[in-house]
């Protein structure tokens, strides 16, 4: 037994390693190709993979970018689990706390918009499946774990429902950077409405936050 099982490790190292190359493609390719440009061919040259490899792990490419998706989802909790606790957070003052958070969320809306456009468009019509579903959990925690860094010792919050006003302050946050950042197809029509460069967007989404959640001055 001990002999068999020292021979597996390897053999099961390698697929698990396949397996992370082939779901780190499958997001590369969405990233560069968008869904309809993102082929099995594609994703296994890619991956330095055959299709027929592809083939024999995910059914088709939809049931791939399932599973590429939600392990992006999952890295994130992780990441949010393991990073800053609420005892830290509490220790930032919440002015402050609320520039990083959304400082860090226009870097990266701005630096992941081809993907999460992609991401958008391939969940469209997939309302009530099972992926769905698990995709939306896993951004639920996500939003509740930074809500919780959010409120951790917040005794400036003068909003009458905190809990409530940080969650919808944040999902307004995101909504804003989807329509100003990720999908800007309104264009040269807009720049007179919006924030001129990224540092006046994260400034003004901070600001708005803020005010929303009753912080400041009064």
């Amino acid at each position: 037994m001990p002999k068999a099982k020292t021979s597996l490790e390897p053999q099961q190292e390698r697929s698990r390693e396949s397996l992370r190359k082939l779901l780190k493609a499958a997001t590369e390719v969405l990233g560069q190709r968008g869904v309809e440009g993102t082929t099995i061919p594609r994703i296994a040259q890619h991956a330095g993979l055959t299709p027929g490899a592809v083939y024999r792990r995910f059914r088709d490419k939809d049931a791939l970018l399932e599973a590429a998706i939600l392990g992006i989802l999952e890295r994130q909790e992780d990441r949010l689990k393991s990073g800053m606790t609420p005892e830290m957070a509490a220790k930032i003052p919440l002015d402050v706390f609320a520039e990083q958070i959304i400082g860090a969320m226009v870097v990266t809306y701005r630096a992941q918009a081809p993907l999460l456009r992609a991401f958008r468009h391939f969940t469209m019509g997939r309302a009530d499946t099972e992926f769905i579903r698990k995709a939306a959990k896993l951004e639920i925690r996500s939003l509740e774990r930074v809500v919780d860094l959010v409120l951790a010792g917040r005794k400036e919050i003068r909003h009458p429902n905190a809990r409530v006003a940080v969650s919808l302050g944040l999902i307004m946050v995101v909504s804003t950077l989807y329509e100003v950042v990720v999908f800007p197809t309104r264009g040269a029509d807009w720049k007179d409405l919006v924030p001129k460069d990224d540092n006046a967007l994260k400034r003004e989404l901070t600001r708005a936050f803020l005010s929303y959640l009753g912080v400041g001055p009064g």
